[in-house]
């Protein structure tokens, strides 16, 4: 890798980890590109040869907050221990443990959707969407059906929940439960 294209990479991320800070500071609408480029120190030239707007580096830093829950979600599956069925709700635990978390909580729960628009959660082209993980999930546990009405209830159920989780940290348990009894009615009934 030549050295502009290294140099391009860490401007990137300086930009996107800056972003993913003020995002879960103030919001969207509140952080303003002049902080972003502050906080990143870097130019707003380097902003802009990397991003086209806002917007696009909120997809960038939401898209980075994704990715890493979708990574502890996918560790958490495949640590655990016994079939499919406890793999998928050691991966709901922590994606209900990520949503104790302030950046989840703000960029990927709240923002995520106001910004980037419902439509994004009704696909799964985006290679580090949970919804992904539970389609696998699902196609596994159901074999010959098909897998994404079912992924998309699910997915559904874990949004709501993890919603509940990040608005009140003390229902995270409860919530556990509930989408636990979800998946063996669901998967072994």
């Amino acid at each position: 890798m030549s050295r502009k294209v290294e140099q391009g990479e860490v401007t990137r991320a300086a930009l996107v980890d800056a972003a993913v800070a003020l995002f879960t500071e103030k919001g969207y609408a509140d952080t303003s590109t002049a902080e972003i480029v502050r906080r990143a120190d870097v130019t707003r030239g380097a902003l802009y040869h990397h991003f086209a707007d806002k917007e696009e580096l909120f997809r960038a830093a939401h898209e980075a907050v994704e990715k890493d829950i979708f990574e502890r979600v996918r560790t958490a599956a495949e640590k655990a221990e016994g079939g499919g069925v406890e793999r998928l709700k050691a991966g709901v635990d922590a994606f209900l443990d990520s949503c104790l978390e302030p950046v989840v909580r703000r960029v990927l729960l709240t923002e995520g959707p106001l910004v980037l628009g419902w439509e994004r959660s009704l696909t799964f082209d985006n290679p580090y969407c949970s919804r992904r993980l539970l389609r696998a999930a699902v196609g596994e546990l159901r074999p010959g059906e098909e897998p994404e009405p079912l992924a998309h209830l699910l997915y559904g159920a874990l949004l709501q929940a993890g919603l509940v989780v990040a608005a009140d940290r003390e229902r995270r348990a409860v919530m556990g439960r509930s989408l636990s009894d979800l998946i063996d009615t669901l998967f072994e009934g």
